[in-house]
């Protein structure tokens, strides 16, 4: 970012952090301050829609997946209050579904974590229409594969039978596979 690009900002600096994870929030809002924003964070969706309710603000980083629901509810307060704002929903469930739901409930762009200040800084202040610079370490295929048997299994509530019915999976590949540590 450059001092150039901090005047796309434009004068109403209000960003609103959304995520139930406490130090990646922290570290986003000292790494958004750096580039000129004036965070606001919130730890769960109730918080998150008072804020949205009470300030609504020009700019929102939110979280898809929060303790107390989805942070597409924020989403739906905060496009309700504040037609303009910009939103972004972050998720560690990276699934086109899900960013259909995102867009359609108001989010301007949709980003996979983990993602870095700068990605979201370029999301925020994207022109519209533009098409965002493919992210610098992509995951690699190997990692996407495992990312989604992860989050069946999850979603299965940790059931290696039933995970691996509904991957058309072996069930000793799937426990194979669960045992290994995440590829890079």
């Amino acid at each position: 970012m450059t001092e150039h690009d901090l005047h796309d900002i434009g004068d109403d600096k209000s960003l609103l952090l959304v995520d139930d994870d406490e130090p990646f929030l922290r570290r986003m809002a000292r790494a958004m301050e750096k580039r000129g924003f004036e965070p606001e964070l919130a730890g769960s969706v109730a918080a998150g829609r008072a804020i949205a309710t009470a300030r609504p603000p020009a700019y929102a980083v939110i979280d898809l997946r929060l303790e107390d629901g989805s942070g597409l509810d924020v989403v739906e307060v905060l496009r309700e209050k504040r037609p303009d704002s910009r939103i972004i929903v972050l998720t560690g469930y990276g699934a086109i579904a899900t960013a259909v739901a995102a867009v359609k409930s108001g989010a301007t762009d949709y980003l996979s974590k983990p993602a870095d200040a700068n990605d979201i800084t370029a999301a925020l202040l994207a022109k519209e229409g533009t098409l965002p610079p493919p992210p610098e370490n992509p995951m690699s295929a190997d990692r996407v594969r495992w990312e989604h048997i992860q989050r069946v299994y999850e979603l299965c509530d940790r059931n290696v039978s039933e995970t691996a019915r509904r991957l058309s999976m072996h069930r000793r590949t799937l426990q194979r596979i669960l045992a290994k540590r995440s590829p890079r």
